[in-house]
Parts: structure tokens; sequence; C-alpha cells
């Protein structure tokens, strides 16, 4: 984590829980909303090691 980050972490505990609804509200919208996450890479690259295995399922066996 950056020192940057750091900072406006010990800035927003300092916050009500209302405040820090707000700042997440406000930051929220300053995030473009077509970023993967952590979890979606990792999603991704297991359905990929899937797929380069075989464990995949074509949708015409699923009636697609």
């Amino acid at each position: 984590m950056s020192p940057t980050a750091k900072k406006l972490i010990d800035v927003v505990e300092l916050l009500s829980e209302r405040e820090q609804e707000l700042i997440f509200e406000v930051i929220s919208h300053m995030l473009p909303d077509d970023v993967a996450t952590p979890q979606d890479l990792a999603d991704i690259a297991q359905a990929r090691a899937e797929y380069t295995q075989g464990e995949t399922v074509s949708l015409d066996s699923l009636g697609f």
C-alpha cells in the first residue's frame, strides 16, 4: 500500500460512518466501472486454465 493510501485510510477512519459512506460515494464515482478486480483476474485465469486443460463444457451440449 502506498503512503498516500495509508494516509487516506487514516483520515477516513476519523470520520463518522455516515461521512465515510459519503466519501465512498464520491470516490466510487471517480473510478471507471470496467476495471477488473483482483477476483475478476483470478476468475479469468482459472477459466483460461480450465479451457486449456479441456475442462470446459460446450454451449451446444447445454442446449443453447
